[in-house]
């Protein structure tokens, strides 16, 4: 089977397509691989009519609302973008056979370490049928097979994604399996299937994450959910503060990597925070915050202590006051989920003291905590955003997507 989307086919059957497949689809050359990804991206190009007609489909179903609603939507624009990933990872160079290492022992042997594919990939995800796309891309550039199991919100999207790129002439049959979104049945047997499926990512909201943590026993790529941070410095540059704070959080407030969280140092709270708070509310945004900066703007509402660790998705901030670059740290590495966080300043003491202690996968400093993405590294795409610290953290994609292997080459060398 090339695909996974017909109903009569169980979950098993699926992962054992998948299992089959992945030494075919680690066999594939560069170019092959790359051939295919061209192919899928012209495939998307010219099927948009009927992708628009089944995210459609979806739209009207879920009910999907707010940040759920703009996470599933798909336009033109974000097809495009879809087609321009895949050949963006085409470019990109193949980590697969890259040699890691080599080193010649005294006793003549050379020892080599090189790149080589996992085998099977399970993502599990909601919302977003971009990920679908991206995902597929990533797992063929690796050198893998990969088993989606999507959201029941997106189901006519991700079929007919997944239709369109599994009928790409040269893939393998069955590299690409869709699971059953319509029962949480399917997640269970897919975070069940070890020997079937090497790694499980798991993508969304904390209780999914959590859930497929805690019960799995297929190794996971954990990602983590966004309560990220801009801090506002005493030394910093009011204008260019004002472009990342707005930035970070009204750019695309639905996503993991938009700003939740201000913090502003007391020095210049008095001056800033009724400046951005203005700027905050003309485009919409409810705002929140602690004491302090609400006797600056009383028209803030307060901030509970749960406010500190949500991840709102929405057109919603909470504003802090903080004594330090210390001190800033010191909440962000209590509430933050790691994932990513920011400073403004022109004091650059101040900022790699802050790029030093903040416990994030991605710090920054004088930018916007969205760029923590992988088309914006430069991957092309991205399979997550790692909020762990074993084998990635950060945006991840192809290098993360491989394990490696020792080949040693001999002479006719035995151990004595």
């Amino acid at each position: 089977m090339a695909t996974g989307v017909n109903p009569t086919i169980t979950t098993r059957e699926k992962l054992e397509f998948a299992r089959a497949a992945a030494p075919r689809v680690a066999q594939l050359f560069t170019d092959e691989k790359n051939r295919l990804l061209q192919a899928m991206a012209n495939a998307l190009e010219a099927q948009v009519p009927h992708i628009l007609e089944a995210n459609q489909k979806d739209l009207d179903s879920g009910g999907a609302m707010g940040a759920m609603r703009d996470r599933l939507l798909l336009t033109p624009d974000r097809i495009a973008a879809m087609a321009a990933g895949l050949r963006a990872i085409a470019s990109l160079p193949d980590p697969i056979g890259e040699v890691v290492t080599e080193w010649k022992r005294p006793n003549g042997l050379l020892i080599r370490k090189v790149r080589v594919p996992l085998g099977v990939i399970g993502i599990i995800y909601e919302s977003r049928p971009n990920v679908t796309v991206d995902t597929v891309a990533l797992a063929l550039k690796t050198g893998n097979a990969i088993v989606l199991r999507g959201g029941k919100e997106a189901i006519h999207s991700n079929e007919r994604l997944v239709e369109i790129l599994s009928a790409v002439p040269g893939l393998p049959s069955g590299a690409i399996q869709l699971l059953d979104s319509t029962t949480r049945d399917s997640v269970q047997e897919l975070i069940q299937a070890r020997g079937l499926v090497d790694v499980i990512i798991p993508r969304g909201g904390a209780g999914l994450i959590n859930f497929v943590v805690e019960n799995s026993i297929v190794p996971v790529i954990e990602t983590g959910a966004g309560n990220c941070h801009v801090f506002v410095d005493e030394s910093a540059n009011l204008d260019m503060a004002d472009r990342i704070v707005l930035n970070a959080k009204t750019q695309r407030p639905s996503v993991c990597n938009a700003a939740e969280k201000l913090l502003v140092h007391e020095k210049i709270a008095g001056d800033y925070i009724p400046r951005i708070a203005k700027k905050l509310i003309d485009l919409g945004v409810e705002l929140r915050g602690d004491e302090a900066a609400r006797k600056l703007v009383p028209s803030i509402g307060p901030a509970k202590e749960e406010d500190w660790s949500e991840e709102y998705l929405r057109l919603c901030i909470a504003i802090c006051v903080v004594s330090s670059v210390d001190e800033a740290i010191r909440h962000i590495n209590r509430y933050s989920t790691k994932n990513s966080d920011a400073i403004v300043t022109e004091n650059e003491a101040n900022a790699r003291r802050f790029l030093r202690g903040v416990d994030s996968a991605t710090v920054y400093w004088n930018a916007s905590t969205r760029f923590s993405d992988g088309g914006e590294f430069g991957f092309g795409a991205e399979m997550g955003i790692s909020t762990q610290k074993l084998h990635c953290r950060g945006p991840f994609a192809l290098a993360e997507l491989t394990s490696s292997k020792y080949e040693v080459f001999g002479t006719g060398q035995v151990r004595e």
